[in-house]
This record gives C-alpha cells, sequence and structure tokens, in this order.
C-alpha cells in the first residue's frame, strides 16, 4: 500500500512523460551523466524526474517489472541538494547526484522501510543507516528507492520463488515478463536491467548477485567478504554475506564499488577489520586496497591474460534435466571471444584439475542465521520482530500465513531454529558435523579451489559460466536451477564478476570472472576486457516482452467450418447445384 500511495503522489507531482522522456538516458553511464550535469545538460532532479517516471509507468504499470518496492520520499529533495551544493563548486563524490537502487535488506534511516520483503520488518524504520547507505549518501548519491527481492534473501524455505516476497510480490524480467529474475536480489537485477536508476546495489551469500546480473543481462560485482560492509544489513551469515552493485557497464560497477567499500573497519562490522574465510590464518588483510576501481578497466584487459576455464557442473545438476545444447554452445562462443581477444585459456578440467568443495556451507548458514537475525532485531524498533529471535520470525509467519505463505512454507527456518547451540555441538541433521568443523572444510574450499588454481597455473582468474538462463516463473514448483557457480567462491568469501556473454533465444546468458581475496582490480581489468570485445548488452537491450521466446508458438490459425445450414435463413439445407435429393433410408 505504501508503495501504490507513493506512487500515485509522485505521479501527480511528476512532469508529463513522453516517449522521449522515457528513454532519454536509458543505458547512460555514470561518467557520462556527470559530464552532463557538469556541463549544465542536466540536473540531478532532471534525471531523478526521469527515473522515477520509467518505474511510475514500466515498473507500476505496463509491462509491470516490479521490481521496485518502495519510492524515496526524499528522492527529489536529495537530488536538489546534490545540485546546489553542485552550483556552488562542491561535488561529494563520483556519484555525486546519480541515483541509486537498494535492496530492501538494506537500512536506510529516513522514511523508508527497510523489510526484507517480510510484514515481519515493517513499521518504524530503521533508527539508522547501513553503513553501505552512510557511504552513499557521503559520496554524493541520491538514494531513489528500494528494491524487491525475494523473501528473507531466499533463505526461508526450500521451495522458495525468486524475486518473490510477501510485502512486494513477485518481480519479472525485463527479458521476458514470463521469466524468473533469479537470486535473491532480484529487484535490484531487474531495475538496473530495466534503467530504473543509473546504479542498483544487491547483496550476496551464494549467488544472489552474479545470478540476477545473468538472468537479466547486466554487471554484477560480488565483493570479497568484508570489502563492503554488512552493518545494518538484514543477514543470512555473517561469515558470507557481501553488498554489490548491478550495472549496465563494468566502468559502473567499478566507481560504486570504490564508492561503498570499507578500506579499513567502519566499527560496526568485524569483517571489515579482517580477512575472509578463504584466508583466515593464512594471509592478513592488505594495506594497499585501492581508493577507487576505474583505474582497472581496460578495453584490452584481456591480451596476455591467462584464464583458467572450468565447464565442471555446467551439464546440470540433475542428469534427468541436462543442459541445453544452445547453451553450452553459447558458453563456448565466450571462451572463443575470449581466446581472439588475446588471452590464453587453459582448460582446468582436461588438466586434472577438480575444485574443493564448500560442503560445510549449509551447516554454516543455518547456525549463523540464528545468531546474526537476533544480533539483527535488536537493532530495530516498533516492527513485529524488534528485539525478537528466530523463533519470534516463525510465530509471525504461521500468525499471518495467508500474507507470508501463500506458496511456500518455512521449512528452513524451522531447520535451523533445530539446531544444537554450541559451535562445537555434533548436529545430528548434518551426521554429527560441527559448525567449527563446517568452517574448516569451507575454508578449505577455497585453499584447494580458486586459490590452488591461480597459483599451479600462473592464473589471472578462473572463469566458467555464471548460470543457466532465465526459467519461466513457476508459483506452484518453484525454481528451476539447472546449474549455477557462484559455490566455488561462496564459502571461503572470494569475489566474483559476471558479465554478460550471450543470449539463448533472447535470454541473457552471462559469465563469470573469480579470484582470490580482494582482487576485485584484476577482475575488473579482464571484465572490462571481455565487456569492450563482445558488447553483448550494448547489441541486446531489453524490449519488456511479455513472453519469450515467442515465435513458434502460434500455432495454425484455425476458420469456423461452413455448414450447407449456413446458405439458408430457415436453417434447412440448401441443395448444392447439380446434386438431387436422395431418400434418408436405402
Amino acid at each position: 500500500m505504501t508503495r501504490r500511495v507513493i506512487g500515485a503522489l509522485l505521479a501527480l507531482t511528476a512532469f508529463s512523460a513522453g516517449a522521449d522522456d522515457l528513454t532519454r538516458f536509458n543505458e547512460a553511464t555514470v561518467s557520462q551523466l556527470q559530464s552532463m550535469m557538469q556541463s549544465g545538460q542536466l540536473t540531478s532532479v532532471e534525471l531523478t524526474n526521469f527515473y522515477l517516471n520509467r518505474i511510475l509507468r514500466l515498473d507500476q504499470n505496463g509491462p509491470g517489472v516490479n521490481a521496485v518496492i518502495e519510492l524515496n520520499p526524499d528522492a527529489l529533495a536529495a537530488a536538489k541538494n546534490a545540485d546546489d551544493l553542485r552550483a556552488k563548486g562542491k561535488l561529494l563524490g563520483p556519484l555525486h547526484g546519480i541515483p541509486v537502487l537498494l535492496k530492501d535488506n538494506i537500512d536506510t534511516g529516513d522514511q523508508m522501510q527497510t523489510s526484507a520483503g517480510s510484514f515481519a520488518l515493517v513499521g518504524r524504520p530503521p533508527l539508522r543507516d547501513s553503513t553501505i547507505a552512510a557511504n552513499l549518501r557521503a559520496g554524493g548519491a541520491v538514494i531513489l528507492g528500494k528494491t524487491n527481492l525475494s523473501e528473507w534473501a531466499n533463505f526461508r524455505s526450500f521451495g522458495s520463488i525468486s524475486g518473490w516476497s510477501g510485502r512486494g510480490g513477485q518481480t519479472n524480467n525485463p527479458y521476458g515478463i514470463n521469466r524468473n529474475p533469479c537470486g535473491s536480489s532480484s529487484g535490484s537485477g531487474a531495475a538496473a536491467s530495466a534503467n530504473f536508476a543509473t546504479i542498483s546495489l544487491g547483496s550476496e551469500t551464494d549467488g544472489s548477485i552474479v545470478c540476477p546480473g545473468n538472468a537479466n543481462g547486466v554487471v554484477a560485482l560480488k565483493p570479497t567478504v568484508g570489502l563492503t560492509s554488512r552493518a545494518g544489513v538484514v543477514p543470512i551469515s555473517h561469515v558470507q554475506d557481501t553488498v554489490g552493485p548491478h550495472t549496465r557497464t563494468v566502468a559502473d560497477a567499478a566507481v560504486t564499488l570504490g564508492v561503498i567499500q570499507s578500506r579499513t573497519s567502519d566499527g560496526r562490522d568485524a569483517a571489515t577489520a579482517g580477512v575472509p574465510l578463504g584466508w583466515r590464518g593464512l594471509r592478513s588483510r592488505p594495506k594497499n586496497i585501492p581508493t577507487e576501481y576505474t583505474q582497472f578497466l581496460n578495453p584490452d584487459g584481456l591480451k596476455g591474460a591467462r584464464l583458467g576455464v572450468t565447464r565442471a557442473g555446467l551439464n546440470g545438476f540433475d542428469p534427468f534435466v541436462p543442459t541445453p545444447a544452445n547453451v553450452l554452445a553459447a558458453f563456448e562462443t565466450a571462451i572463443d571471444a575470449m581466446t581472439a581477444a588475446g588471452a590464453t585459456v587453459v582448460d582446468l578440467d582436461k588438466a586434472g584439475f577438480t575444485f574443493a568443495s564448500a560442503d560445510g556451507e549449509f551447516l554454516v548458514l543455518l547456525f549463523d542465521f540464528r545468531k546474526d537475525v537476533a544480533a539483527y532485531f535488536a537493532t530495530r524498533q516498533g516492527v513485529p520482530v524488534a528485539g525478537g529471535t528466530l523463533q519470534t520470525a516463525i510465530d509471525f509467519n504461521n500468525a499471518h500465513a495467508a500474507e507470508e505463505m501463500p506458496f511456500f512454507n518455512q521449512d528452513i527456518f524451522e531447520l535451523a531454529q533445530a539446531l544444537a547451540p554450541g559451535p562445537d555441538d555434533p548436529q545430528p541433521i548434518f551426521g554429527g558435523l560441527t559448525y567449527n568443523q563446517a568452517l574448516n572444510i569451507d575454508q578449505n574450499a577455497g585453499v584447494h579451489g580458486i586459490d590452488e588454481a591461480l597459483t599451479k597455473f600462473n592464473l589471472d582468474a578462473v572463469v566458467t559460466a555464471t548460470d543457466n538462463p532465465a526459467w519461466a516463473t513457476d508459483l506452484l514448483y518453484g525454481d528451476h536451477f539447472i546449474f549455477g557457480t557462484s559455490s566455488l567462491a561462496a564459502g571461503p568469501g572470494y569475489p566474483i564478476i559476471q558479465v554478460p556473454a550471450g543470449m539463448v533465444f533472447g535470454i541473457p546468458l552471462g559469465v563469470s570472472f573469480f579470484q582470490t581475496a580482494f582482487g576485485e582490480q584484476k577482475l575488473i581489468t579482464l571484465a572490462s576486457g571481455f565487456e569492450a570485445v563482445t558488447q553483448v548488452r550494448a547489441h541486446n537491450l531489453p524490449t519488456f516482452p511479455a513472453t519469450v521466446p515467442d515465435h513458434n508458438i502460434s500455432g495454425t490459425t484455425l476458420k469456423r467450418p461452413r455448414s450447407d445450414y449456413d446458405a439458408r435463413p430457415d436453417g434447412k439445407a440448401a441443395t448444392r447445384a447439380g446434386e438431387q435429393r436422395r431418400p434418408h433410408h436405402l
């Protein structure tokens, strides 16, 4: 209701938007927009109004992407302030006056809710900004609103439907409204793809930034765990959670990372002073983390690079549901493009390399979630679960099942609540494995996974396909993942950048580049080089079709059969010319 009311108010105050007004700044980059604002061709207020009109016309109405769950009542005032500061010669940072959307699990200490898509967190807004929001404001960005997500970041049920939340409903894909936007940061990926803001921010525990990037045809940067603060972000796990951008270009992802990162401790999230799990006890946090990342952009970034390609898992999780051949072919075309751009490709699978698995991950997430979500609830006031525990959220869902659980239950919540409390307590449902043993398994997945591959083969990155192309949203049976590769980096907490790489029947397919912790600068170089030589996004913009693919599906054209009775008004059959009537009985 709040979102609709705010939308109606903005519709009354926004200027009348024609077709040109709704497309004028589509695909514009941060650099281009800053140049226009600096030269006086554009103001932040005009740009903010542009995005508001697109959201009202295309997200809330028209094709109905439903990516934006709430608009910021203070957005135009913030844009006006950015313009006033610019007029005085004061710029706060590289995102000065640039509208940004935040996933609805990132706290903003303003009039907006932070709900993780659940009515359990709706009521009084957070008391203060998350570190991410504070960094954006300090850098001059205009916080435009919040994006929808998979409720509780896809961690409530095994039957969860990506892009659906009780509060926000179902987000759709700009490349095909019937298609799923994927991952818990679904609204962020769809909003960036649909040009509803210059930048959107999402969060990832395992795949929830890169999967929406893949499905919605945008760049997705999942930073090293601890490079971006999780203070004021609704958690799953302090071991794996991170916050990163969805953008239409690698350059915009690079500039955003420089603004939102915490190079040193923010005083609120211990990870901003440390290293991720994969480096635990082995390496210390770098002292030379870059202040900005656009310096690493390079259109020739693939020239001379060594890339370790793995196809492990790309044939699918289920042998009875194999990956379609045209999907695999599109990935091979992307690898050929890397080779043509001057990269040396090392086939890790043929070399006999096997990535260690993070088999402790689910236990780690369940154990962390119960404790971490209670710590977050302690920061909130005036919402149903304020000061509560995971059991409080379970009870709320049971009491509001019609709104919160119309399609799937909360079996993951209940599983987390049932765990033994201590980190060294054997967990019967995991065969007696303890939390600390699970952490060791997941650290090993970094040491004898990405780290070992990079060192053994002298690689600049590991490369593979990101996920299968977007499936048709299915509220009955849930998500249809065929394959996904984010787990290579999730357990140890390492970074990924996903880049659009091809199209299959009009649906995007992306590739992911992996590095060790704090390897973002190398990833940006490689990804910008790949983007420069392929330009997949630029050549395949979304068109918001109702369904995709839409060819060869219309069937035959039928005509009503003609009857002899059609010829006479009395309904009796007319005798055809030259035909004699015959008796009925022979």
